[in-house]
């Protein structure tokens, strides 16, 4: 059974940076691509960002590109979320989550995930 732990967020004005993380255990990670998708209030799960198994190849969504950095660690079996000049618009509660080594963009194509953590942006 593949757990998927995120950490990371908070409240944090305009411009302010946040690292999210995504610990993982029961799985084979370094086998697995990792996605984050966040989810608004009254809005549907989007695509955030995905990286491949080797992390050789990163997806994002468009208006995220450039302030928001995927990474991961395989040692620590970690993803990470690196987000920078943080926006309103950015505020949601944010998930990670796995599938085999591939990243995609759907959220239907992943198979585990986690709770999520909340990342809030004040003006």
């Amino acid at each position: 059974q593949v757990q998927l732990v995120e950490s990371g967020g908070g409240l944090v004005q305009a411009g302010g940076s946040l690292r999210l993380s995504c610990v993982t255990s029961g799985g084979t990670f370094s086998t697995s691509a990792m996605g984050w998708f966040r989810q608004a209030p009254g809005k549907e799960r989007e695509f955030v960002a995905a990286i491949s198994w080797n992390g050789a190849v990163t997806y994002y969504k468009t208006s995220v590109k450039g302030r928001f950095t995927i990474s991961r660690d395989n040692a620590k079996k970690t993803a990470y979320l690196q987000m920078n000049n943080l926006q309103p618009e950015d505020t949601a509660n944010y998930y990670c989550a796995s599938r085999p080594y591939v990243p995609a963009r759907g959220a239907d194509e992943f198979d585990d995930w986690g709770q999520g953590t909340q990342v809030t942006v004040s003006n």
